[in-house]
């Protein structure tokens, strides 16, 4: 089993607080995020925004591997997935997520691609972490 990990640092309240967002590879180390990125178009990223690079980026090489179990290779795939969060029941959450990607594939028909692109949707695995169980370990330090 593969484990990777993100780490975020939250302080204050929600509209004016500030928050820190780091991963494992340190490919962002203390980033910032906060409401005003979110729900304002202010500075700093926002969990949408960070689950949509994970997902395309999947996506991705999720494409890359279904192509070459047919014999084929892409010279270049671009992906891009939209992550929309709405007003639902009372609070908000992440309704939908909507994969675009531009391929370029030697040799390879439409049918051929459009096949391999489907499956893909929902067969990598950030697609499938969308309708996942979520757990939880919580403890309260004071």
């Amino acid at each position: 089993m593969i484990k990777k990990y993100g780490t975020a640092n939250w302080q204050g309240a929600l509209k004016d607080g500030i928050g820190k967002v780091s991963t494992e590879t340190a490919a962002l180390t203390d980033h910032p995020y906060g409401f005003t990125a979110r729900f304002e178009g202010g500075k700093g990223t926002n969990p949408e925004e960070l689950v949509g690079a994970a997902h395309a980026a999947c996506f991705a090489m999720a494409l890359s591997m279904g192509l070459g179990e047919k014999g084929f290779t892409a010279d270049n795939i671009d992906a891009k997935s939209t992550i929309s969060l709405e007003q639902k029941d009372g609070g908000f959450a992440v309704t939908k997520a909507h994969i675009e990607v531009t391929a370029t594939i030697p040799d390879i028909s439409e049918a051929e691609f459009m096949e391999i692109a489907k499956a893909t949707e929902t067969g990598c695995p950030i697609s499938k972490l969308l309708t996942a169980e979520i757990s939880l370990d919580a403890k309260l330090v004071s």
